[in-house]
């Protein structure tokens, strides 16, 4: 007879982990031949080897951890000290300096103003958008690129900080300016009554005897309060005017701005962005009273450019992070990257996310030319950046949404990381001017300067005759721009097509035949459904799809 000893124990494996993508970690972020290409033919191929190194440390752990805790552990503002003295200090936790360390060494906040190379501005361009591990710090980072073109209307104050400006230093905390190793610059335009509208401002300024003006007032937002120098709008006597504002005094004392809160804001939430008051703070004007906008609007387009690079960079890492879970994911019996309405999706976010990069680095390129003294270049790019920085960012959060689908739940988790970009995208559409701000002043530029218009078609119709819905497009376009009807209620409708023509004459010459085809198949060709992922059948998805190598 056999007696029971107890119980019979089982090992149950409740948790074993199937079916799931490896982390995204250890990969190359330059890795994306539209974008390798564009370094070529913009002129800055010398650069490669800096770039794929860049590209090498925002794909592995270490910067990614960075990203993350910068973005998880905001910065905290301490108005005060524990004695009740008055210091308008925002502490950032180690990663964020980390990130600040690294975009500065690497030369992506104004080093290509130093850089007598043609082509520097290409080749920041590049890095700008593979250093992606983390959005927030990227605003001082561009704000201090665009702080230069604008200073330089005041010859003796470019003098003095420019050469500090372009450091490959960071040195962060609060020291007077010309004895640091390297500064980092924001701005200070908007104010809660007007917005966009700044020449409603009401900052004043008041001239004194020294030369140096004091401003009193209020403003709405100022990212990055912790730069070391500002450029700043304030109504001096002659009209709205720009000023520079050192956040420390040439005696060492805090100039007097006063951090009133931190905006609890949707997105970008490594980066502080504040409300100050100009309490009878110390400026020099920069530029000539009662022209301010025309000063900072220097400014204004390279931050602009920033945001048509940055947008271009976010959608590239979420089509990357959607076809790498495509193609480690099984659903119904084989993998998602195979499955028909999927790679529909995909293909649709790799052709829209190439057509991004590949106007952005044309417009660095213009960038670089323009600088150089090429007038067409200039025209060109007048017309181009305000029409790219509507469609681009515009484009932005609906791609990342569909990019956070091919997921499905896994994306809209924290811990993945396709939730820091989607909230990250709207953002680029606001700053720097909205939809509405940017398309008229896209209607601006082609009513002040003709010259615009003609560059930018010149520029379209180098593909002429190459696609027929191109083509078509082209002459739909220019219908529209001859009917002055009510032009500025349709500047959305004729802006967007500006832009789609543009990025439809640059896939024609530059991109893959597959990617150019299903580009004018349905942006130009209207062969699309109201969403992404509703391009028709017959285009050739295996050449979209390679567009994201594996591996990356």
């Amino acid at each position: 007879m056999t007696h029971s000893t107890g119980p019979t124990h089982q090992t149950h494996q409740t948790h074993t982990v199937v079916n799931q993508p490896p982390p995204l970690v250890g990969h190359d972020t330059s890795e994306d031949p539209a974008l390798l290409a564009a370094l070529e033919r913009e002129g800055a191929g010398w650069a490669l080897e800096e770039v794929r190194a860049l590209g090498r440390l925002a794909g592995g752990a270490q910067a990614q951890d960075w990203g993350r805790l910068a973005e998880r552990h905001p910065p905290v503002l301490h108005t005060h000290d524990r004695y009740g003295h008055r210091v308008d200090e925002v502490e950032y936790v180690p990663a964020y300096h980390e990130l600040m360390r690294t975009a500065v060494g690497h030369g992506l906040h104004a080093a290509p103003w130093a850089d007598v190379r043609a082509g520097a501005h290409v080749a920041r361009a590049a890095k700008f958008m593979v250093w992606n591990v983390d959005a927030g710090h990227g605003c001082p980072i561009s704000m201090t690129y665009a702080v230069v073109p604008a200073l330089r209307h005041a010859p003796e104050l470019a003098a003095r900080y420019e050469p500090l400006l372009t450091s490959t230093t960071y040195e962060p905390g609060l020291s007077e300016p010309t004895g640091k190793a390297g500064l980092i610059a924001g701005m200070s335009m908007t104010e809660k009554q007007g917005g966009s509208d700044v020449r409603a401002n009401t900052t004043r300024a008041l001239p004194q005897p020294d030369g140096s003006y004091r401003l009193t007032g209020h403003k709405w937002f100022t990212s990055a309060p912790m730069s070391d120098v500002f450029l700043a709008l304030a109504q001096a006597p002659g009209g709205l005017s720009c000023f520079l504002v050192p956040r420390v005094l040439p005696d060492g004392s805090l100039n007097p701005m006063r951090l009133m809160r931190l905006k609890d804001k949707l997105g970008n939430r490594s980066n502080a962005s504040s409300e100050i008051e100009y309490d009878d703070a110390v400026a020099w004007l920069v530029g000539e009273e009662g022209r301010g906008v025309r000063t900072i609007v220097e400014m204004v387009n390279m931050t602009r450019l920033d945001c048509t690079l940055g947008t271009a960079s976010g959608m590239r890492a979420a089509t990357v992070a959607a076809v790498h879970h495509a193609r480690h994911r099984s659903a119904f019996g084989k993998p998602l990257l195979e499955q028909p309405l999927m790679r529909n999706v995909l293909a649709d976010l790799v052709v829209e996310s190439e057509a991004a990069t590949t106007v952005a680095m044309r417009l660095a390129g213009a960038t670089d030319r323009a600088i150089a003294g090429d007038e067409s270049e200039a025209s060109f790019r007048r017309l181009a950046l305000a029409v790219s920085k509507y469609w681009v960012c515009k484009r932005g959060p609906a791609h990342a949404g569909e990019a956070m689908e091919c997921l499905g739940g896994n994306g809209y988790v924290e811990e993945h990381g396709m939730a820091r970009i989607y909230r990250e995208l709207p953002l680029l559409s606001i700053w720097e001017g909205s939809g509405n701000v940017a398309a008229l002043d896209a209607l601006r530029a082609m009513g002040r300067e003709p010259a615009s218009v003609e560059a930018f078609f010149t520029e379209v119709e180098l593909a002429a005759g190459a696609d027929h819905r191109l083509d078509d497009a082209v002459a739909l376009c220019k219908k529209e721009l001859s009917d002055g009807a009510e032009l500025e209620l349709r500047a959305r409708r004729v802006v967007e097509q500006l832009a789609l023509v543009l990025q439809g004459s640059l896939l024609v010459r530059h991109a893959p035949a597959a990617v150019a085809d299903a580009f004018c198949a349905t942006r130009l060709g209207r062969d699309w459904g109201g969403a992404l992922g509703t391009m028709p059948p017959g285009l050739e998805l295996n050449g979209v799809l390679a567009r994201v190598p594996p591996g990356v």
